[in-house]
């Protein structure tokens, strides 16, 4: 693929999400989500790789099946309004975009996409699918989350972080494991849409950090397995370490700042009267604490019995990243902003 034709798939890629975020008419909205689509697919097949073309086939299919639901729900409420806004919609139609759009995100029990797409793509695709391709059809919840029953929110989100968790456990390629890690971020940030949309948009934007930097780190250091990870200190010792913060603020333990985000959210929920859903999203998160724990384990505490044999890797210097250094630091240092956030 050549220089001019990525520049232009990019360029339509952010045009698309664009679209649709500004975009205050139905049509408008669709037409930016399947340019979304559009743009994304030749980036996916890129490494014309039989995983790749399945990958691209998987999302091409899901992507256009809520898109056809999307269209559903539309015409639905055209129907019964005689307006084509996004904002004033009947219950009915809002239900059925609400799972259209949460097929699009992976949610669960929507999910079982989204492992093997980021699993046939590459770590700067997926890390694309996981953070960028969010953006638009979360724009569509914000837009009606007043029109949808709060309980339809709060089970998808319960069931994705539980599900993330106990899925989660047995995997050893590392994109699958962000791939779970992504189903289970977004399941804490649906929780928040119909109750504080300004928390949930923090919340977004603290997982595009932290999944960012962490798919930075695992293209840097080419790691596309636990196997791998195990044997990454031997290479990048300062990186190693930092990856394993990065990986507990992952997990959401203090005093980093992955903590914030969910400290948050539990304080919302436990002011809304929902303290034993807090107390059951609490208890669902942690099979994923126990994986990122566990990542953590195999990259830091374990030594292979040799070093690695595969051409020299300890002698090639990895490419300088300018946006990784702040991103790693933000990963790890942002939770004395706790009070700032908690009282405005």
């Amino acid at each position: 693929m050549t220089p001019l034709t990525v520049a232009f798939m990019v360029t339509s890629l952010s045009t698309s999400t664009i679209l649709t975020l500004s975009s205050y008419h139905w049509m408008l909205a669709w037409i930016g989500l399947e340019l979304n689509t559009l743009s994304i697919l030749p980036i996916i097949i890129k490494p014309h790789h039989p995983r790749a073309t399945e990958a691209t086939i998987k999302y091409f299919l899901t992507q256009t099946t809520a898109a056809a639901m999307i269209m559903l729900s539309s015409t639905m409420n055209a129907w019964e309004t005689g307006q084509w806004s996004i904002i004033d919609m009947t219950p009915i139609p809002t239900t059925i975009m609400t799972l259209a759009v949460f097929l699009k995100l992976g949610l669960a029990p929507m999910h079982f996409w989204y492992p093997e797409v980021l699993q046939g793509s590459t770590m700067r695709t997926a890390m694309v699918i996981s953070t960028w391709q969010k953006i638009a059809p979360l724009s569509l919840l914000y837009l009606t989350a007043t029109n949808c029953p709060t309980e339809v929110y709060l089970i998808v989100g319960l069931s994705s972080t539980l599900i993330a968790g106990l899925m989660g456990l047995n995997m050893t390629q590392t994109r699958k494991i962000m791939a779970f890690s992504s189903i289970g971020h977004m399941g804490w940030l649906i929780t928040m849409i119909p109750l504080n949309l300004t928390l949930a948009t923090f919340t977004l934007m603290m997982y595009i950090i932290l999944t960012s930097s962490m798919f930075f780190m695992l293209t840097t250091m080419t790691t596309p397995t636990l196997k791998d990870l195990g044997q990454a200190h031997l290479s990048f010792p300062i990186m190693t370490m930092i990856m394993m913060l990065t990986l507990l603020s992952l997990g959401g333990l203090p005093p980093l700042s992955g903590f914030m985000p969910k400290l948050l959210i539990l304080n919302t929920l436990t002011n809304k009267k929902l303290m034993i859903f807090a107390t059951l999203m609490a208890l669902t998160s942690l099979p994923s604490l126990y994986f990122y724990l566990r990542v953590t384990y195999i990259t830091m505490m374990t030594s292979p019995p040799k070093t690695t044999t595969t051409q020299y890797k300890w002698r090639l210097k990895p490419e300088p990243n300018m946006i990784l250094s702040p991103l790693m630091m933000m990963t790890i240092m942002l939770l004395p902003m706790t009070p700032l956030l908690m009282n405005t």
